[in-house]
């Protein structure tokens, strides 16, 4: 395994096949339909050829494979979710067993949901889950840093890893989700400090507190950024001070796409975070990475207008997972479609259109 700055220079001379894209521009101009009509769906497969580097794709529907990132958050000591820190592990069974939101969607959408366990506060005998337990769960960031330099670097490269691995196993698409009982106050405490703006503007109830509730939520982030004096320039020392493996490990699926060149789509709200970690890590990594859904968490729109991304879908929905992702990801097979089995003008008899000022 390379070391984090080896990926991170990697990434930098790693760009969009501008050839590969004109192509396909070229090629949806010739199907027989106004040109342009089908406005994201034309560009999401232009972005697609170049990050393969053709405008060929061998098949109509991509081979999704779901991430779903678990792991334990110490900060659910201040009482800042509703639940206890023992769903985490209750809903990676629920994903291993097939009994979760995502796993129903991911079967509609025909994907493969491999949850991973980087940080589980308890070892799980689960067939199906693919143990990279980086440690039993991160500390109370309230009291102290949330995780050691490390560890981080740790949790990121086990993102790279399994974007490579799951390349080499032959899928074409890469989704992104998580689970972590606490992650929406990481989240927001983490993007706070990089966008830095108040932390009133990015927390919200997450799985679902009283107004009160969100109000002592924000005050413990306050305090914990008082404490700690995150870099906001430093990515590396938010992630670690402010944290969850979760989060790190999502950034590195996001560095992976631009690695393995294979694109990689951004869930939700905590999801989008782990993303701007990424792209600030390695601006190049953006050229890789398609939003699926807007948030409903106060900073989701933000989140995304941070790295300059729109979302393809707004269903105000927030219950993460990989949910949104995996609701996306058809739009894939959707594009590819009409991509791949339209006529051409000359096919349908129709007289070209022509683009006009």
């Amino acid at each position: 395994m390379q070391n984090l700055n080896n990926y991170l220079e990697l990434i930098q001379s790693e760009s969009l096949n501008q050839l590969a894209m004109q192509k396909a521009q070229q090629h949806w101009d010739a199907i027989a339909k106004p040109l342009r009509s089908l406005g994201r769906l034309e560009e999401m497969i232009i972005q697609l050829a170049g990050i393969t580097g053709s405008a060929e794709f061998p098949v109509t529907e991509f081979r999704k494979a779901v991430l779903i990132f678990c792991a334990d958050n110490g900060i659910v000591a201040e009482n800042v979710t509703q639940t206890g820190q023992e769903v985490t592990a209750t809903v990676t069974r629920n994903f291993t067993k097939g009994l979760a939101t995502v796993n129903s969607l991911s079967r509609i959408c025909h994907a493969d949901v491999f949850p991973v366990d980087v940080g589980i506060a308890e070892d799980l005998d689960c067939p199906g889950l693919d143990v990279r337990k980086i440690a039993y769960g991160t500390k109370n960031f309230a009291k102290e840093p949330a995780m050691t330099r490390e560890a981080c670097e740790t949790a990121i490269l086990t993102g790279i890893t399994l974007v490579r691995e799951k390349k080499q196993q032959g899928y074409d698409l890469i989704l992104t989700g998580e689970m972590g009982i606490g992650n929406t106050t990481t989240s927001s405490a983490v993007l706070s400090v990089l966008e830095q703006i108040d932390p009133a503007q990015v927390t919200g109830k997450g799985a679902g507190l009283t107004s009160a509730g969100v109000v002592h939520k924000i005050q413990v982030i306050r305090d914990a950024i008082a404490l700690h004096k995150p870099d906001p320039k430093n990515v590396l020392d938010v992630l670690t001070k402010l944290g969850g493996f979760d989060l790190c490990a999502m950034t590195g699926a996001f560095l992976g796409g631009a690695v393995y060149r294979i694109p990689v789509m951004i869930d939700g709200f905590i999801s989008a975070v782990a993303a701007n970690c990424a792209v600030r890590l390695a601006p190049a990594c953006r050229n890789f990475l398609f939003a699926s859904h807007c948030s409903a968490e106060p900073a989701g729109k933000l989140a995304l207008d941070a790295i300059g991304l729109k979302a393809y879908l707004d269903c105000d929905m927030c219950l993460g997972e990989g949910t949104g992702a995996v609701i996306a990801a058809k739009l894939f097979d959707f594009a590819l479609a009409a991509y791949q089995d339209t006529a051409d003008f000359s096919s349908a008899q129709v007289e070209a259109y022509q683009l006009l000022n």
